[in-house]
């Protein structure tokens, strides 16, 4: 029986493989990646390593276009509520590879929600059918994610960078469109070039769709209205403080259902 696991290059993901392992160290275990084009660099070596250390075969995908690209080609910018990135990008072509290579009574599809998600898994489990999805992590022994990092050093495995830089995911270099303020609060601090690089596509998106479009909202007067990159950085550059430091967004690369 082939173990695939759907593997991010996060915390998750990595935990939830080496419970498989851990639970079937006999059968293959393949760590399918789908790679948007926008990692982080060390996000690459980290693969490299949990491939190695989990004896795993690696399955690297790519659609061949980045996050912009698809945004221009479907003439929408993605956000908190539809992340066609992440549909074309991830699902779309792991979805491809699993028909093309793998037999749903030869697999078992492994996501990595954890127990704070398992609300999540009923979709989860339904949309993978024919195949048969599990999320190891949902199950006891219970772990968050400072515990998930200390059990990677133990393993001979340095997390990925973006956990120490202050980023809950490991994704898309620290953007990610259905982050919220505070995560580009910490993008605009520790990337500035990448968050000019993400500003500077939002900007000229806008103009080729001549609409008032946004990556990120805000409450004005009881009203959801787009609050662009650029003004969120002019923003932080005359009232730093102004943000909603709680507002981190969310993110399900491979396990959204939407």
């Amino acid at each position: 029986m082939q173990r695939i696991v759907m593997f991010s290059g996060g915390a998750g993901s990595w935990a939830t493989a080496k419970r498989v392992k851990e639970r079937h160290p006999d059968d293959p275990l393949v760590l399918v990646f789908a790679d948007t084009k926008a990692e982080d660099p060390d996000l690459y070596r980290f693969l490299q390593d949990s491939a190695a250390n989990l004896n795993a075969r690696l399955v690297w995908l790519q659609d061949g276009r980045d996050l912009w690209q698809v945004f221009r080609d479907k003439r929408f910018i993605g956000n908190s509520r539809l992340a066609n990135c992440s549909h074309l990008l991830k699902q779309k072509p792991a979805r491809e590879w699993l028909e093309a290579n793998v037999q749903p009574d030869d697999a078992v599809i492994y996501v990595g929600i954890d127990w704070t998600e398992t609300h999540r898994l009923a979709s989860i489990v339904e949309a993978y059918k024919p195949y048969r999805a599990e999320a190891p992590l949902t199950e006891p022994p219970f772990m968050d994610k400072a515990a998930v990092l200390e059990w990677m050093r133990r393993e001979g495995i340095e997390p990925p960078r973006l956990y120490a830089l202050g980023f809950a995911h490991n994704n898309c270099g620290g953007f990610c469109v259905r982050a919220g303020q505070a995560q580009f609060k910490r993008l605009l601090e520790v990337f500035p070039e990448r968050y000019a690089y993400h500003e500077a596509q939002e900007e000229a998106m806008r103009q080729m769709l001549d609409r008032d479009v946004s990556i990120l909202s805000e409450q004005q007067q009881g009203q959801k209205v787009p609050l662009t990159l650029r003004s969120f950085r002019e923003r932080q550059e005359s009232q730093p403080g102004l943000f909603d430091a709680d507002d981190w967004g969310g993110c399900g690369c491979f396990v959204d259902t939407a």
